[in-house]
């Protein structure tokens, strides 16, 4: 597809395959771990190649997506540090869903919607992969309470990040023009002054 030599490059090469990485990881954890977690579910794991490959390569895809996530997290965190601007536009977010977003407060790369996803996904990122350590017997040995705990924390984390990221996929395919960023990296012109004055301003100089 032809793009427009004024588009605005948003994510670099190696950042949309780290993106993707994690994406990719996440989906085969969800599909993986939801047929360990209730019967009607068991079927997932024939994904996989049956219930034994599952759980064989579950843990492994894990370790894969929080080193990913790590490098993600390392790449980000400062372009997410909250300000008051974010919180502004956090409380003014309802206006947006309602369809009026002309008059949000400005933003930079990130808004606060993103920011609030990244620092979310961070912690719960923090407890799966602890979780997991714990109740993954192959290669530790902790106790059964701690096991135990792990199990319910993993279970809990892991539905609460389904929840938001399927909010995160919704609202890129809401927003449009926004997943054309992370499969080509830029985006118009327009669609950065509409939605991060901000950082349009300070990529064009405008």
């Amino acid at each position: 597809m032809i793009r427009d030599p004024k588009d605005l490059k948003r994510y670099t090469a190696s950042e949309r395959a780290n993106h993707w990485v994690v994406g990719m990881s996440f989906i085969l954890l969800a599909l993986s771990g939801l047929s360990f977690f209730h019967p009607a579910f068991f079927p997932l794991n024939q994904l996989f190649g049956g219930p034994v490959w599952a759980r064989i390569l579950h843990p492994y895809v894990g370790v894969l997506m929080a080193v990913s996530f790590l490098i993600i997290f390392l790449r980000f965190f400062k372009l997410n540090v909250m300000t008051k601007r974010d919180i502004d536009w956090l409380k003014r977010a309802h206006e947006m869903v309602n369809g009026n977003d002309h008059n949000m407060p400005e933003q930079g790369k990130y808004n606060g919607g993103q920011k609030a996803l990244f620092w979310a996904l961070g912690i719960c990122m923090f407890l799966m992969t602890v979780s997991g350590i714990l109740i993954w017997r192959a290669y530790f040995h902790f106790d059964i309470t701690a096991v135990r705990l792990g199990v319910l924390v993993h279970a809990a984390v892991a539905s609460v990040m389904i929840g938001m990221i399927t909010v995160h996929v919704y609202a890129a395919i809401w927003v449009k023009g926004t997943i054309r960023a992370m499969w080509y990296g830029t985006v118009t012109r327009a669609w950065a002054k509409q939605h991060h004055r901000g950082w349009y301003r300070q990529v064009t100089g405008k």
